[in-house]
């Protein structure tokens, strides 16, 4: 349900490059936040969160479940994507028309038509929860951008260069903001920083979710 504070919220502004073919949309998804928050419920009734755990046996801060054809996965076995939840050995849930929607509306928004994502990737972040730099290079189409929506709770977002070494400029991400980046950028490492103690949202509290959109294979 879209709290009342959410009716007098501006409309989404112009996108704000913070990269080279990287772009911070204020506010673009704030419109669809009902519907998004609806279909992540009906997502949960069918696949868990989990805390997933890295090859290294590092459990995530973050729980996560996915939805589309491919849904991300990590284990001792390695990062992969598979068509199935390991958990169940059921399909991932199909990715709702919104959510797609959303993605191909703001990848086009900045220059990138076309995109067509294959995969969801939900974040759930509770306080503290955090991702370090990473790239996404799990995928084989590296042509795709990556598309990242926040609902919820405020973080800090890290978008740094190709190296893990490159300084990461730092950015406030909102409740409906999207982050699209590719091209030259597709492959710089980023990641987001613990949420705050004292971020919340009226609608999720201290709670952060992210999805984040991206073409698998070719």
């Amino acid at each position: 349900m879209q709290n009342s504070l959410d009716l007098f919220a501006p409309p989404p502004a112009e996108p704000i490059a913070i990269g080279p073919d990287a772009w911070l949309l204020k506010g673009f998804a704030h419109a669809q936040a009902d519907e998004l928050f609806a279909q992540i419920g009906q997502i949960e009734q069918q696949v868990a969160f989990r805390h997933q755990v890295t090859p290294g046996g590092h459990a995530m801060s973050s729980a996560q479940c996915s939805c589309g054809t491919y849904g991300w996965v990590t284990d001792k076995r390695g990062y992969r994507y598979t068509r199935e939840d390991p958990l169940t050995g059921q399909p991932w849930p199909a990715m709702p028309a919104s959510f797609r929607e959303l993605a191909v509306q703001a990848a086009a928004r900045v220059g990138f038509a076309g995109f067509d994502p294959q995969s969801c990737l939900i974040n759930k972040y509770q306080t503290g929860a955090s991702m370090g730099l990473h790239q996404d290079k799990d995928e084989q189409d590296l042509a795709a951008p990556i598309v990242s929506v926040t609902l919820g709770a405020p973080i800090k977002f890290l978008f740094g260069g190709l190296l893990r070494s490159d300084k990461p400029s730092r950015w406030l991400l909102e409740h409906g903001d999207v982050v699209v980046w590719g091209g030259v950028s597709r492959l710089f490492f980023h990641g987001v920083a613990p949420l705050g103690k004292k971020a919340v949202h009226p609608v999720t509290g201290a709670v952060r979710y992210n999805l984040t959109f991206r073409r698998v294979l070719s």
